[in-house]
């Protein structure tokens, strides 16, 4: 009979690992227990990235292949030694969030399905000063791999000019990560209004290649996520495995390394290996930390040619001189000026891919899923019935939206026909998925 549990001897201390066997990778075989040793092997690394840092609780308790639920406030029964800190959110709400320093604490988290670390860009002991501005490269559909890494090395360029050190590492996803160390002087708004100076300046050495625009109608090639700078906000730290089938990891790169790195290449079988050979790339990062003041200078010039604020995440309060917080295809026309139409919903659905909003995009639903994988194989169904209309579509025209259930995230996909012939345009149909995230809560499931 499989052992149910096994205590494991960390910083002094006995961490139980319970159902040690229970498989979290199944392509790999990876069990529960092969991933706390993995997170042991690297603990420095990645105490490094997440210690000493409020840290949100993604939790697979199934296993990767299984939807996460996300845990802020921490466990009410937990031994005396884990640490919490009280966060206070933009909504008001506050929680007391678990701050790991050690691999005993590490480890604990580990066990209750954490696969990934996300911590916020701030320390425990000051919770109103980020010393971290984190570069977030997210890439639209169809983008391919070496031109994120062309972007990632346009960040190099203008953090080099601007007088900060970026530390590059894949995501372990899609999508690529620089984080910079910062003097703990400026706040929120500041650090966030620096990011977006950075992407924009990105986007403007690199038009065809990044963006900076908010919403993804608007999105082209790699999207410079500034956001991610915005309180409240995680980002998976260095050397955290992902819910890949590979299990691969958010691997700390050298720059030199950047142009021809292959991200399934750092996995949780073989990061240990390279762990022992190079040691912690990170760990000359915290003796790094430099200015933003040459970002808000820059900042400040945008400002002073017209640039507005960018748009913030839809749960905070409305920002002195922010843009409308509407998208493109719902924002209202002006009075006696009226464009555009309100798409059909699908059958049976009593909203369409706008809700109410009229719109001059020829926008339609694809898919509402559970899973981002089973959304993309509802829009392969669709491209197969479709083809035609398919070699029209450029990366940007499929909008992959990840959307709020009630404790988890669901998918939902829209398409955009703009660059499909007005007459070879098909209509909207039945979705391809149909998943209702709140059936739970009406008793419909």
């Amino acid at each position: 009979m499989a052992a149910r549990k096994e205590i494991l001897e960390l910083a002094g201390r006995d961490v139980t690992v319970t159902n040690p066997g229970k498989v979290f990778f199944p392509r790999t075989g990876h069990t529960k227990l092969d991933l706390v040793r993995y997170y042991v092997a690297v603990a420095d690394g990645a105490l490094r990235g997440a210690g000493g840092r409020p840290m949100a609780l993604k939790r697979f308790v199934n296993g990767a292949a299984e939807p996460p639920f996300f845990q802020k406030r921490a466990p009410t029964s937990r031994p005396e030694w884990i640490e919490t800190v009280t966060l206070r959110f933009p909504s008001g709400r506050s929680a007391d969030e678990i701050v790991v320093s050690d691999a005993a604490q590490l480890a604990w988290v580990v066990n209750l399905g954490c696969i990934d670390l996300n911590p916020h860009a701030v320390r425990a002991d000051d919770l109103d000063h980020p010393d971290e501005l984190r570069v977030d490269l997210d890439p639209v559909p169809g983008v391919q791999w070496a031109q994120i890494l062309e972007v990632a090395m346009v960040v190099e360029q203008v953090l080099d000019d601007v007088g900060l050190v970026g530390w590059p590492k894949t995501s372990g996803s899609r999508g690529f990560h620089v984080n910079c160390r910062i003097e703990r002087r400026w706040g929120f708004d500041d650090v966030r209004r620096a990011a977006v100076a950075l992407a924009r300046e990105v986007e403007a050495r690199a038009p065809d290649l990044a963006t900076s625009a908010w919403w993804k109608e608007e999105r082209h090639g790699v999207f410079l996520d500034y956001n991610q700078n915005a309180k409240d906000r995680t980002v998976a730290s260095a050397y955290s495995v992902r819910p890949t089938p590979d299990a691969r990891v958010s691997a700390p790169l050298r720059w030199d390394e950047v142009r021809d790195c292959d991200p399934s290449a750092f996995t949780i079988e073989t990061m240990p290996r390279r762990y022992a050979e190079l040691g912690d790339l990170t760990a000359p990062m915290d003796d790094a930390a430099g200015s933003i003041e040459p970002l808000l200078e820059l900042a400040d010039a945008h400002e002073a040619a017209g640039l507005a604020d960018a748009p913030w995440p839809p749960h905070y309060v409305k920002q002195t001189g922010e843009p409308p917080r509407v998208q493109p295809s719902r924002r209202r026309p002006a009075p006696r000026r009226a464009k555009g139409s309100v798409p059909a919903p699908a059958p049976g659905k009593s909203v369409g891919p706008t809700g109410r909003r009229r719109t001059t995009m020829p926008l339609i639903e694809i898919a509402r899923a559970e899973t981002t994988a089973e959304a993309m194989a509802g829009l392969e169904r669709w491209k197969a019935r479709h083809p035609h209309a398919s070699a029209y579509l450029e990366p940007a025209d499929v909008l992959v939206d990840s959307m709020r259930g009630r404790s988890s995230t669901w998918t939902r996909i829209r398409l955009n026909l703009r660059n499909v012939p007005e007459q070879e345009r098909p209509h909207q149909e039945s979705l391809e998925v149909d998943y209702d995230p709140w059936g739970d809560a009406r008793g419909d499931r």
